[in-house]
């Protein structure tokens, strides 16, 4: 067992850091919704009038082209890792946005297609069957229609491995390194715009604002995803400090360094990793930090599920460690409320025990459920056990039955177990399934919508 000291220390300095925040996603949604308002605006700016079936065809993939290019952007932005998305927002919920933003993508763009080659081969005195004909002509024939060919099959490529039975069939550093051909399907596709839109063509300030937008959304991606991470490790230098065996199958891995307390993690916060040993120098895996951050040390405590979880066990003290973050929302700054409880399912813990630890509270205002499958399978138990101890707090868990039956968390139970769950904050992390069925419980036993604080992942 892996013990970090210091729990007064971190409360201390996450008292400093609870300055409880609005989440910042209705305005960005709304300002999204405005940017495709001013899109539709300039098309309707340049089309006088829409004469023939011809020209209702053409303007109509007009309108699914512009639409597509601002969602391209939004889509690399969202991959961009901004701090404002990240840990405002909560990294979950950006992941959602950008696979719904990506999908919106491809279906415009395939309209877009469709449409715009259609009114070409119209134009032309041909036919809708000509359509295949007309688009490999244009490709010859129209400036920039060669790259963005390629770049549409890349997007197109990307969407078919994004579906969900094709997905959970990938190991996730193939699924990574496949998605990061985004950034060049996006490059490709975006000089025909320039070149063949008769928006761009005629109104030279929209160009100017499309090369605006364009341009501030690279320079983010080679900020936050290249220059910061840069400059975060040459600061810090961290290394591995040892690796400690929890339970069978679930290590800790101690990170040393420097300044660390500087890099301005928090409790329930996460790190993609990347730990340059051999055989993982190419993989970078998100893990949750299992502790609060100390000046010169952070510990992650990873189940062993896949290729990189397992290989954590044979890292030797002193390897490199390359990480990016801090990400995510799931920190003090969502408590509203003096009374917290806390839910971890298996190996989603590990943040929940940083948040046990440096939650500010008075004796019974922190309780935490852990839900695992046995008790050989509770990791950090004595440490949870102590911080229970040393803080007041309540702890209890959840496990299967001897003969494999599964614990009741029903909204009576949790009723039942704390009268008055109504007014607690909740903090809960797990796998989809587990978090599904307890957010539907604690709805039931009266907990607002707003105050069950949650980031979930699906590989």
């Amino acid at each position: 067992m892996s013990t970090i000291a210091g729990g007064r220390a971190a409360r201390r300095q996450t008292l400093r850091r609870i300055r409880p925040r609005r989440s910042p996603a209705v305005p960005l949604l709304l300002a999204v919704g405005a940017g495709a308002a001013g899109v539709i605006w300039l098309w309707w700016s340049n089309t006088p009038s829409i004469a023939d079936d011809n020209s209702k065809i053409l303007n109509a993939g007009r309108i699914t082209g512009l639409l597509a290019g601002y969602l391209m952007a939004l889509v690399v932005l969202q991959m961009a890792r901004v701090p404002a998305l990240e840990r405002r927002v909560g990294s979950d919920r950006v992941a959602r946005w950008h696979g719904m933003s990506g999908r919106y993508t491809i279906c415009l763009v395939l309209a877009h297609l469709v449409l715009i080659m259609w009114g070409y081969a119209l134009q032309a005195g041909k036919s809708f069957g000509d359509i295949v004909q007309q688009t490999i002509d244009s490709i010859n024939q129209l400036p920039d229609m060669g790259k963005a060919a390629i770049g549409t099959g890349l997007l197109f490529l990307i969407g078919l491995l994004s579906m969900g039975p094709v997905r959970r069939r990938m190991g996730y550093d193939t699924w990574y390194h496949i998605h990061l051909l985004t950034y060049a399907a996006v490059f490709l596709t975006f000089w025909h715009q320039l070149s063949t839109g008769n928006e761009f063509a005629v109104e030279p300030t929209a160009k100017t604002v499309w090369y605006g937008l364009y341009g501030s959304v690279t320079a983010l991606v080679i900020w936050y995803r290249i220059l910061s991470p840069i400059r975060l490790n040459l600061q810090h230098r961290m290394r591995v400090e040892a690796v400690i065996e929890e339970t069978p199958g679930i290590v800790s891995v101690l990170i040393s360094g420097r300044k660390l307390h500087r890099m301005g993690a928090e409790a329930g916060q996460f790190f993609r990793w990347r730990f340059l040993a051999p055989g993982m120098r190419l993989s970078s895996h998100p893990y949750s930090l299992s502790a609060a951050p100390r000046p010169n040390m952070l510990r992650i405590t990873v189940k062993a599920i896949g290729d990189h979880s397992s290989a954590l066990r044979d890292l030797q003290p002193g390897t490199r460690v390359w990480a990016e973050g801090p990400y995510g929302a799931l920190t003090a700054g969502k408590r509203s409320r003096g009374k917290v409880l806390l839910v971890a399912g298996g190996v989603g813990i590990t943040p929940m025990r940083a948040l046990f630890e440096t939650l500010p509270g008075a004796a019974g205002d922190l309780t935490l459920l852990y839900r695992a499958n046995t008790t050989q399978d509770l990791a950090l138990w004595d440490e949870l056990a102590a911080i229970a101890e040393e803080r007041g707090a309540r702890l209890m868990y959840a496990v299967n039955s001897p003969e494999g039956e599964r614990p009741d968390i029903s909204a009576e139970t949790l009723s039942r177990k704390l009268p008055d769950i109504d007014h607690h904050d909740v903090f809960m992390c797990g796998p989809p399934g587990f978090a599904q069925q307890v957010y539907e419980a604690l709805r039931g036993a009266g907990v607002p919508a707003r105050r069950i604080h949650h980031e979930s992942f699906e590989m």
